[in-house]
């Protein structure tokens, strides 16, 4: 969902590696604490305002990574352009994290034609194993779809629940739904989160969709969690941790105050699967539990500039976040990526922390 140069180092680091470049997991021991349970690794701003096999890099909203210094990212709707995600190099380089892009793939529907930003708005992305596909899930119907990683060919598409479309076919708000897709590392769970709460659940929380299936097979619905956001913030991505655990990102904005970016760990392990509930708001007590592992404001900014009124330089409106492996100090590496909606006053950023998470 929309809401708010060049590669700017991190200062204040103590880097622990000399030179070289590390895999996208690995890192130096981090300083910059943002908080009890996070540290800023630094951030680049390499992709903003580039171009890229004749398209212009922007509107990144999602990010997974493929293995081997690599990753993608996906765009979502902007105007009537492709629909497309970029194959990306991402790793630590000498305790910061280093982006560049490789390529661009444009997603087509069975029959070869493009999806574009009118029918197509990008929201969520899971590389899956062996890759050869991803999945990538549209705010529009909502949809997922699987597409071939090499082609951009789409090869079959997730079902959906019906209540969670979009109105008048079901309960779901317009630019509101699956913003959050993610898998556990065996690929047998598949987790789509709503921003937003369905109709029939308002002012009750949000629903995350957990599917059961294989990496490159069917996937079929088989529980639902309700998650609360904290207020005026909406569920923009998950990460899957084993045993049912996730990393919730939440994300709001205040015109002419900035972005809200907070990061939560929760748990579906034993939690109350909620798909028979008709509506969130009369039970209260099934939402997951949550703990804070880190909001962005309290980070050190760390030489970053901010294009328009932000509580920290350091923030923009991040969208994406993929959980890479671990740091010496045995903490694993978060990777963030903001959307700049083609615009001139926000930022293409990727950040990376180095976060303590229990499993």
């Amino acid at each position: 969902m929309r809401s708010c140069h060049r590669f700017i180092p991190a200062v204040g680091l103590a880097v622990l590696a000399v030179g070289g470049v590390t895999p996208a997991g690995a890192a130096a021991r981090p300083v910059a604490a943002c908080s009890p349970s996070a540290s800023l690794l630094g951030f680049s701003d390499a992709l903003d305002k580039i171009r890229v096999g004749g398209t212009d890099v922007g509107g990144l909203s999602s990010l997974s990574l493929t293995g081997s210094g690599g990753a993608v990212a996906l765009v979502d709707n902007i105007g009537t352009t492709p629909a497309r995600f970029y194959d990306l190099s991402l790793r630590i380089r000498q305790g910061r994290p280093a982006v560049a892009a490789r390529g661009v793939t444009t997603l087509k529907r069975p029959d070869g034609t493009a999806y574009t930003g009118a029918d197509f708005d990008g929201e969520g992305l899971v590389a899956e194993r062996g890759g050869r596909t991803i999945l990538a899930s549209s705010e529009t119907e909502p949809s997922i779809r699987r597409f071939d990683r090499t082609s951009g060919r789409q090869l079959a598409e997730l079902p959906v629940p019906a209540r969670f479309r979009v109105a008048p076919a079901g309960e779901a708000v317009r630019n509101a739904t699956f913003e959050a897709l993610a898998a556990t590392p065996d690929g047998s769970t598949l987790y789509a989160g709503m921003e937003g709460a369905l109709s029939g659940d308002a002012p009750g929380p949000q629903r995350i969709v957990r599917y059961s299936g294989r990496s490159g097979g069917a996937y079929v619905p088989s529980a639902q969690y309700a998650y609360r956001t904290d207020p005026a913030l909406g569920l923009v991505e998950l990460a899957a941790l084993p045993d049912g655990g996730l990393l919730a990102l939440e994300r709001g904005f205040t015109s002419g105050v900035g972005n809200t970016v907070r990061v939560y760990q929760a748990s579906t392990r034993g939690a109350r699967d909620v798909s028979d509930v008709p509506s969130l708001a009369s039970a209260p007590g099934a939402a997951l539990k949550k703990k804070l592992v880190v909001d962005l404001v309290t980070c050190p900014p760390s030489g970053a500039t901010a294009k328009q009124p932000q509580p920290n330089p350091l923030l923009d409106n991040i969208e994406g976040m993929a959980l890479g492996g671990r740091t010496p100090d045995g903490r694993r590496v978060l990777y963030l990526i903001s959307d700049d909606n083609a615009g001139a006053t926000q930022t293409t950023r990727v950040y990376a922390l180095a976060v303590r998470v229990r499993t």
